[in-house]
């Protein structure tokens, strides 16, 4: 029996215990030495990174000379760790306990230890060789270093007369660097070179420095082949990318799945139609900026309790129009999103993207267009040609001109956006200066239509109003009265506990309904009346889509921000004569009836005539799908704002400034001016000229009242043609003077003195507007029968 020393026991059992997690602890250090190598150095051996520049050496070599002095220490460590294991293994060697194989502790659970010792040992002398590797590295880093900081200190702000702006810009950095991080991450130090650098390779005001690296920039993406689009037929995707967590986004994927057989019958007929026409597909980012926190999200708590959906609505179908379409989409509700799809680098907003932007087309609308500007710095004015503001009630180009809008009194908290009239989308067409947007409202078949015919029930009202407030209208009682005589009245008021006080005892109220039991009772209903407000929603279309007469008020005088709070602060001064003029205007009798309600014999009068008369359910083809696809399609495809070149001829102040001879003739009739059959044609011209139509207005009246009353529409694209002297003389109109001047109503002429008046600026040409002094020269067009955004050859 071999006897063991105590001492032998305890120390063997302190071995056997310490050595496994000591080569743990071994390879963590090696491991911990590579990992602080890579990151020290790599900047040394790879490719720049964004915000990488010779600027920054400075700093690199200051964390590199403490990275030396680390890997000396570490190398220490470890020789002082080898020396312990030495000790233990002279320990070891002076006891007994290992001889013989009969040994308690057999000697081979130990024999890892020398190769433990060896791989210390060889670690040891490799972060040695390393730190001397290091030395001689940050000895030539410093040495380049010293002329990097030498041309840093030479560095002159440019005197280029191509850079007028750099001096001024430059100074701006000394004293405003430090206000956005942005600044530091790419690059700028507070150094003369920095702001130089920035200001020429991420800005553009300063001319790139002579001795800077460029093939060391990063070179811009090549473009990717153009994909065409194709028409898709399962929208499950689209609702994924519709995404969750508010109420509103659930209402409008309600809505795409309640009308998705519609969407699909429309958008097979819309590829019919194109036959086979090439699409190139657009990559697209939908930002509804009113459903983000920043801007309070006021609609989404109120989805279920009644509150105001057109706005959901027409986002739900632009969606939908987009998706089916076959366009690759992104969809955001989220500040945070947006800043990740448009690449926003880390600050408050002040510095450019960090790359080019990847959408062809952004849909926002005027939150989401305040949130892009705040925080997309000067690449917002260079990408703004790619935005399409949904605005629904629209922005005239008075309003939108913002130093015109300054000077003559027409600023506003929504307008001064200084984009093309046409980029705001509408929800009606009533401002002929943006472009006609729409939505959607529910088709018929013929089984539906005839149910609906033979089940009206001729002595029910339904009143358009789910929020109590709209029935605190004054003089209410008079005119409901008179109804209640002939029909039975119906409400859809939303209520908690108790029923509105507002709400009169005689109307059966029936709560917020959801939206197909609403369509039920609007299928039985033969009246919807509306009190006024609210202005120019679906829900009138969406009645009379469903059989239903639709009677409104008459304002007299005319609704406008002149004089009703609720248009005040909007950027139009267009006059609405009444609830909703779209259904005045472009449908009117049998469907819509508009009354005096103060007139209470005309009312009564009204509502009897109603009772008598049958009317068939009717939709206006702009607002089928397939006639909300037909229009997206072409916007797409002709809409470019981006590469349009500015309208007016030389601003001819001289007689040595001439423009080019008018393309226009008198019409055979003499009575207006049309495309001259023998002036050239743009194939690409969007509209396509042929059918302009120039007409001179009344001095009270606008050139979308003048083109209106002649069965055309005004189109503000072709004003460029109108903006000439000699189509004054083509028109027999006298001008003793003629100038150039910036107002929102010409090209027009003053013709009690005979002064003519051309447009200086192409952003005010406006088909809004007029002036007793004044007769304008409107441009018209013809459309489509059933889509006014369309001329008849514009598909």
């Amino acid at each position: 029996m071999i006897t063991v020393n105590a001492d032998g026991k305890i120390m063997v059992r302190r071995c056997l215990v310490t050595l496994r997690p000591f080569r743990i602890f071994v390879l963590g250090i090696g491991f911990f030495t590579l990992c602080f190598l890579m990151t020290s150095l790599g900047g040394q051996f790879s490719a720049k990174r964004l915000g990488d520049s010779p600027f920054t050496i400075r700093t690199e070599v200051m964390g590199a000379l403490e990275s030396r002095g680390v890997l000396r220490r570490m190398s220490d460590m470890l020789e002082m760790l080898m020396k312990r294991m030495d000790i233990l293994a002279r320990l070891e060697n002076s006891t007994d306990f290992h001889k013989g194989d009969e040994a308690r502790f057999p000697l081979d659970r130990f024999q890892p230890a020398a190769g433990l010792m060896e791989r210390i040992q060889a670690i040891a002398q490799n972060v040695s060789d390393i730190a001397i590797k290091v030395d001689q590295i940050l000895r030539n880093s410093l040495l380049n270093g010293k002329v990097v900081e030498g041309r840093r200190d030479q560095c002159e702000v440019p005197r280029d007369p191509k850079y007028p702006d750099c001096a001024g810009k430059v100074e701006w950095m000394r004293a405003r660097w430090t206000s956005d991080p942005c600044y530091a991450f790419f690059g700028v130090d507070g150094t003369e070179c920095s702001f130089l650098i920035y200001l020429s390779e991420v800005e553009w005001f300063c001319p790139p420095l002579p001795w800077r690296n460029r093939t060391a920039a990063l070179p811009s993406p090549p473009s990717l082949p153009r994909v065409q689009a194709a028409f898709q037929s399962d929208l499950a995707r689209l609702l994924e990318l519709i995404g969750t967590g508010k109420e509103s986004l659930s209402f409008m994927k309600k809505r795409i799945r309640h009308l998705a057989q519609q969407w699909l019958r429309a958008a097979r007929r819309l590829e019919q139609k194109l036959k086979g026409r090439q699409r190139d597909q657009k990559h697209i980012l939908i930002h509804i900026g009113f459903l983000t926190e920043e801007s309070g999200d006021v609609f989404s708590p109120r989805v279920l309790k009644g509150g105001p959906l057109g706005e959901m609505v027409q986002w739900a179908d632009i969606l939908a129009a987009l998706f089916l379409l076959g366009h690759s989409l992104r969809v955001t509700v989220s500040l945070k999103e947006l800043q990740s799809h448009l690449g926003v680098p880390p600050g408050r907003g002040n510095c450019p993207l960090t790359n080019p932007l990847p959408f062809d087309l952004i849909y926002t609308d005027y939150h989401g267009l305040q949130q892009m500007k705040q925080h997309m710095g000067l690449s917002f004015k260079k990408y703004r040609c790619r935005v399409r503001v949904i605005d629904t009630f629209g922005t005239e180009p008075a309003y939108n001109h913002e130093e015109y809008a300054t000077l003559r009194g027409y600023r506003t908290n929504w307008g001064y956006w200084n984009l093309q009239p046409t980029q705001f989308m509408t929800m009606f067409p009533h401002t002929p200066d943006n472009s006609f947007m729409g939505f959607v409202s529910e088709e018929l078949n013929k089984t539906e239509r005839q149910f609906i015919k033979s089940n009206k029930v001729s002595s029910m009202a339904v009143v358009y109003g789910k929020e109590a407030s709209i029935w605190k209208v004054q003089g209410k009682e008079k005119f409901l009265a008179i109804l209640n005589k002939y029909m039975e009245i119906h409400g859809t008021v939303y209520y908690e506990t108790q029923r509105p006080p507002e709400v009169p005892a005689f109307v059966k109220n029936h709560g917020l309904l959801p939206q197909h039991e609403f369509q039920q009772l609007l299928r039985k209903a033969k009246l919807f009346i509306g009190f006024g407000f609210p202005y120019e929603g679906p829900a009138p279309l969406e009645a009379i889509a469903n059989g239903c007469v639709f009677l409104q008020a008459r304002f007299n005088p005319p609704h406008s921000s002149l004089n009703h709070e609720f248009f005040r602060g909007k950027p139009t001064s267009r006059e609405v004569s009444s609830q909703h003029p779209y259904a005045e205007d472009f449908i009117g009798k049998p469907h819509v009836w508009t009354v005096d309600y103060n007139n209470s014999e005309e009312f009564e009068a009204a509502i009897k005539t109603i009772v008598r008369t049958q009317v068939d359910p009717y939709l206006p083809y702009e607002y089928t799908c397939e006639g909300m696809l037909e229009r997206i399609h072409a916007y797409i495809q002709h809409q470019d704002f981006c590469t349009t070149s500015s309208p007016l001829p030389p601003k001819a102040k001289s007689p040595a400034m001439q423009s080019p001879p008018s393309p226009l003739a008198l019409s055979p009739n003499a009575t207006h001016l049309v495309w001259s059959p023998s002036a050239s044609r743009d194939p690409h011209a969007w509209p396509p000229v042929d059918s302009l139509q120039v007409w001179v207005s009344e001095t009270r009246h606008a050139c979308t009242e003048t083109c209106r009353r002649r069965g055309l529409v005004c189109e503000p694209t072709f004003f460029r043609f109108l903006n000439k002297k000699e189509v004054f003389l083509q028109l027999s109109i006298t001008c003793d003077s003629t100038e150039y001047e910036m107002n929102h109503l010409y090209p027009a002429v003053a013709e009690n003195v005979h002064e003519c008046y051309l447009q200086k600026e192409p952003l005010l040409f406006s088909c809004a507007g007029y002036n007793t002094k004044y007769r304008r020269l409107c441009p018209c067009r013809d459309y489509r029968k059933g889509q006014v955004a369309l001329c008849r050859d514009c598909l």
